[in-house]
Order: structure tokens, then sequence, then C-alpha cells
């Protein structure tokens, strides 16, 4: 069918309420918020929850970071010195300070979007308060880049997460060194096996485990300080600046792995909506902080104390005796920071669905009673078959972190650009305000992409490969749908005019009530012209349905129809979606009032469109070739809007573009 038939995109900022008080940047009045998020976790549940969810990728890369950036610094036959190490600590430390504490918690944290996080709903805070429908398109394209980055970072950290826990066994076990790979590929595999079982019953214990692990970490540390005391005074910026002038193109260079210590931090934002902002902020402040602070800080006493444990310098801090079962630990931590990589990745697929930048794609629902809980299977094995390429491309934790940094700080850059515009234009910040804070924050996320620039040779060319191929598929997709509409609206019948010559006519009406999804509420839908040309009947009751997704992430149950009588037995429906919901067509068109809806009796009208190229293409062959593809695998409008197969009629409608 036509895809504007499944799903009307329009802007309708229109529509929507504006946030104007400085510390609630959201779409709908307190009180409606509320009630939209009364089932998020509270209290001690809703701090494990955070520590399972919101904290894995952060919470892991002290399995990588630290030692990452000493490598940087030092040789086999040069190793780093002591004051170099602790300069390297002092960047670590103050990384996070500044852009996980400061920028995110402090900052960012504050400008939610109907209460929702994440790159996309900032988009579409900022795209609300544009002027121009050019800065539109340009937040847009922000926004765009920054959710393509983030897949790749979806692909990358498994791969490195997964491997550099199982690389413990070179410590534990070192005759088990070939197995690394093998085992690596196993758990991969079982971890991407599981989604389709949903992250409910497990998800109970992500919390826990994360739990256990930042304790581990954080006493493993403090063991690792003794053997060098003097490693605190790495708190100091002083020593993080005195490493920077004294090195200058070395310490850019040992910048872009310092910046893998806040790889994860975007989900401090992302996940806002499942659990607030309180509890992911004292987590971090009065937890997660401390903890990785002390392991960074006892990692880097031990690497001054004992120079050849920067082979592995997270596992050399553990006993001999605890090193299996920490190996074990960091094996379920490292799932735990891919899954949330995975499930955050189905998330935004979704929302991209619903705005229109990808075509309709298969989700189940994994829990009956949480909309959020999803399975995207095609994405699922995308990601999976990403993941194991990348084991067996880069073979260890520390080539693959080459490929890491440069998609974590392409959306930093990205977000601090579409924050600079939410914090100017809503929280009404003053101009010299904005341009200081944020403009400091984007020089230093520029540096730290500039720094991981120098790595595209050396891996960086993957998450960048990933983020241009999701690009090209959502212009195409775009472009596409958009000569559809355009063809679509040229053969487009009034419903005025309709309507008019429906009365002088002799049509005969059968008993039932006929549902037909319009793109655009003002033409009369395809599927009834065809079914009048070759029927020669319409039912008694007949439906106009538009589906509209807003540009914020819930609707109101009072926003979410609108209803109007055309004439006698014909009615216009407009249903509303916000970007973070899931379409359920026949149980929002339950919830009419001035007309009694069966969805058993109803019967569904669709067309779907044939397309092929024209004598003169409006779009090149090879894109032609991506969008058709992409439109002839696009999930069936049945599945995706929920409506029973077995009451569908479809009509093929052949398009020329």
């Amino acid at each position: 069918m036509s895809e504007q038939e499944g799903m009307s995109l329009k802007n309708a900022s229109s529509e929507a309420t504006y946030p104007t008080s400085l510390g609630h940047a959201t779409g709908l009045p307190p009180q409606e918020e509320a009630d939209q998020h009364s089932n998020r976790p509270k209290g001690i549940g809703a701090m494990l929850g955070v520590l399972g969810v919101v904290y894995g990728d952060i919470g892991t890369s002290p399995l990588y970071a630290l030692q990452s950036s000493v490598k940087t610094v030092g040789s086999v036959s040069h190793p780093a010195q002591a004051w170099e190490v602790m300069g390297l600590t002092s960047l670590t430390f103050w990384a996070l300070m500044l852009i996980v504490t400061i920028k995110y918690v402090i900052l960012i944290m504050r400008a939610d979007h109907n209460g929702e996080g994440g790159i996309i709903a900032l988009m579409s805070l900022a795209q609300r308060v544009c002027k121009t429908s050019f800065f539109r398109w340009v937040f847009g394209l922000v926004g765009i880049a920054g959710a393509c980055l983030f897949f790749g970072d979806s692909i990358i950290t498994p791969a490195v997460s997964v491997l550099s826990a199982v690389e413990g066994i070179e410590i534990a076990a070192p005759d088990a060194s070939p197995f690394i790979i093998p085992i690596a590929l196993v758990v991969l595999f079982g971890l991407f096996a599981a989604q389709a079982l949903g992250t409910g019953k497990i998800g109970r214990a992500f919390g826990p485990v994360m739990l256990l692990w930042f304790f581990a970490i954080a006493i493993f540390g403090i063991r690792g300080i003794f053997y060098y005391p003097k490693i605190l005074l790495a708190l100091s910026p002083w020593l993080a600046l005195h490493f920077i002038f004294t090195h200058g193109t070395l310490s850019f260079l040992a910048l872009g792995s310092v910046v893998l210590s806040v790889t994860g931090a975007e989900a401090l934002y992302a996940d806002m909506g499942h659990f607030g902002r309180s509890p992911i902020r004292y987590v971090w402040l009065f937890f997660v902080f401390p903890a990785l602070t002390l392991n960074y800080f006892g990692q880097a006493a031990q690497i001054i104390h004992d120079p050849n444990t920067l082979a592995n310098p997270f596992f050399h801090l553990v006993p001999h005796w605890g090193q299996i079962p920490m190996l074990i630990l960091a094996t379920f931590a490292t799932i735990i920071a891919s899954q949330a990589g995975i499930s955050g990745s189905f998330s935004l697929c979704r929302q991209l669905v619903q705005l229109g930048y990808l075509p309709r794609s298969r989700i189940i629902h994994t829990n009956a009673h949480e909309e959020a809980q999803i399975y995207m299977p095609s994405l699922n094995w995308i990601l999976a078959v990403g993941a194991v390429i990348l084991v067996l491309a880069f073979r260890s934790s520390s080539a693959l972190a080459s490929a890491y940094g440069i998609a974590v700080t392409g959306t930093f850059l990205c977000t601090c650009v579409l924050a600079m515009v939410v914090f100017r234009r809503v929280f009404q910040w003053t101009t010299l305000k904005t341009g200081i804070v944020f403009g400091f924050f984007f020089i230093l996320d520029g540096i730290f992409f500039s720094a991981n620039v120098l790595k595209i040779p050396d891996g960086g060319w993957v998450p960048l490969s990933i983020a241009i191929a999701s690009t090209i598929i959502m212009t195409t997709w775009q472009r596409g749908r958009q000569l559809i509409r355009e063809r679509q609206r040229a053969d487009a019948v009034p419903v005025a005019s309709f309507l008019t010559r429906l009365t002088q006519s002799k049509t005969t009406r059968v008993p039932g009530l006929a549902v037909f999804l319009a793109a655009d509420p003002e033409v009369v839908p395809s599927a009834l012209l065809h079914n009048l040309r070759h029927n020669r009947v319409l039912h008694d009751k007949i439906l106009f349905v538009t589906v509209q997704t807003l540009d914020q992430p819930y609707v109101a149950p009072d926003q979410r129809l609108t209803f109007k009588e055309l004439a006698p037995g014909i009615c216009r429906i407009i249903v509303r979606y916000g970007f973070m919901e899931m379409p359920n067509l026949p149980l929002a068109l339950s919830a009419i009032k001035e007309i009694e809806f069966d969805p058993i009796q109803a019967s569904y009208f669709t067309s779907h469109d044939l397309v092929f190229r024209s004598k003169v293409p409006k779009m090149s062959l090879w894109r032609m070739w991506v969008f058709l593809y992409l439109l002839n695998n696009a999930t069936p409008i049945t599945e995706f809007f929920r409506i029973p197969p077995e009451r569908v009629m479809e009509f093929g409608v052949r398009v020329a573009i």
C-alpha cells in the first residue's frame, strides 16, 4: 500500500504545546506527564534499574579505556613514565567530570521532551522552536547524523565489551588464550539470540549484578591505589593541563583514547524516560562516578608500580584467587552493557520509523504490559552480524577501541548543537550565556572528535561507514516517499468534490463498516476509488482514517482522536501518536464515542504501491534500487498498525517515479 496511506508524518508542531518553564521543557502539562510516566520504578527499584540499564556501557569502560590511553603514550622500549600515567589519569577523571557530570547530568538532562530524553527527542524539541523550514531541516539532519552514529556504536559496543571481558582468560589461564575469539563469538551469539525472549525477566537481575560489579571495581581500585598513593594527586586538573602542554601532538592522540572512558554517557539522557532524571543523577553522583574514579586511579597506581601489568591492568588489580570470579562477573557486566545498547537501538529505530525516516519494520512486543519492551528481528540480526564481523576482523579489544571513539564523540557533537538551540530558545538563556557554556562543550567535544578522526585508518572508518550507509538509506527512503506523494497528489480527488458527485450518483450502499486509510485527510483514499471502480458499491458506514505521528514522544488520551462527520454515513477520523508510541489502530478506533465501532466486524481497505521507474526518472538508478528494496521489504501495514489481516482488502496501484 502507499506508505503515506499507512502513516501521515506531517509536521504537527502547530498542535503542540511549547515548553516555557526553565526546569520543565515538556510538551504536556505537568499532571499529564506525571500520568504518562506513572509506571516508572521508584525508590530502591529505580536505583537498581538505573544501574542495570543506564550504566552498563560506561561502567565497563575500565576494562579497556585506561590501558588504551597509556599504550598511546608509551611503547615496549619506552614505557610511560609515572607523571605521564598520572596526567592521563587526571584527563580521564576530568573527562568524566566535565562531559558526564556537568554536560549531561547537570545540564542536558534538564531538556526533557514530555519526560523523554535522547537525541531524537532533543531534535524534535529543537525543531519545534525553529521559525524557518531551513533550520528545521538542518536540525533534523544533525539529529539523524547522531542517530546513525548511535547505530554504529550499538554494533561496536557488544563486540568490544564482550571481547575485553573474555580477554581476562589470558590472566587467569594463559593456556586458554587461543579460545578467546571462539568464546567471544559464542557469548555474542547467545546474547543476540536471547533478544527474542525480551528483557523483562532478565532485567530484574541486571541491577543486582551491576551493583556487585561497581562494588567490586571500587574495592579493587582502592587496593591498587595503595601501590602508589600519590596517584590521588591526579584529582588536580593541573596534572592534566601539564600533560597536554608538555606532550603537544601526542596528548592530542591520547585524547582519542581518553574519550573511551565516557562511552555510554548518552545513555544517561536517552534512558531518562524510563526512570526519570533524579534516580539517574543520584546513582551517578554518589555511586557510579566514585566507583569508576577509584578503579581508574587503582589501575594507574598499579601501572606505575609495575609497568608489566599494562598488558591487562584491570584484571591485574584482582588477586589471583578472585580472577576467575571477576572474569565471570565482567562477562555478565559486558553482556548487560551490550544489552542496553541493543535495546536502545530497538527504541531508536522505532522512533525513526514512527517519524518516517525508515520503512515500517516488524516489531514484536515482548511484554504485554510494557510498551517500551520490544524486539526487532531484522535489526537484531544486522547488529549481530556486524558485531561478529568486527570480532573476527580486529581480534582484540585494544584494536577495536580505535573504532569506538569516533561514534561516541560524533554523537556528543550532535547533542551539543541541538542542546545549544534548546537552551537558547526554550530555556530562554541569553546568547552570551549559551555561547560560553555550550561553546566550551562544543570545543571540548570537537577536540575529542578530531583526536579520533586520526584513528580512521585504524578502525574509525567502521562507525563512519555505518553512519554514512544509514544516512543514505534514510535520505533515499524520504526522497522516494516524497516522489510517491507528489504523484499521488497530482491524481488525488478532493473529498468535497467526491461528496458532491456522490449525492448525485446512484451508487449502491451495502451494510457494513469500511475503514479506508488516507494519507491526506482532504483527499479521497485511492483504495476507495478502486473499490468503487471494481465493485461499484459503498458501505453504509465509511471511515476515512489518517494516522499522524507528532513530533513529541506521547499524545494525551484526549488528543488521540479527532472526529468529523462529512456526510451521512461518511466520517473523517484523525488518529495521533507520539514517536515513542506503537500504533494500535483497532484499539484507537474503539474509543470513538460518536459511532459504534466493532473492530471484529470492520473491513479495512488499503492500497499497495507498485512503484516503477518513469521515462523521465527523478531518482538515480542505484537509489531507485535501494528504495524499491526498502519498500518491498517493509512490514505490511496490517502488522504495523495491528490490524487483523483477515479483515483487510488490498488494491495494487502502479506508481511511476
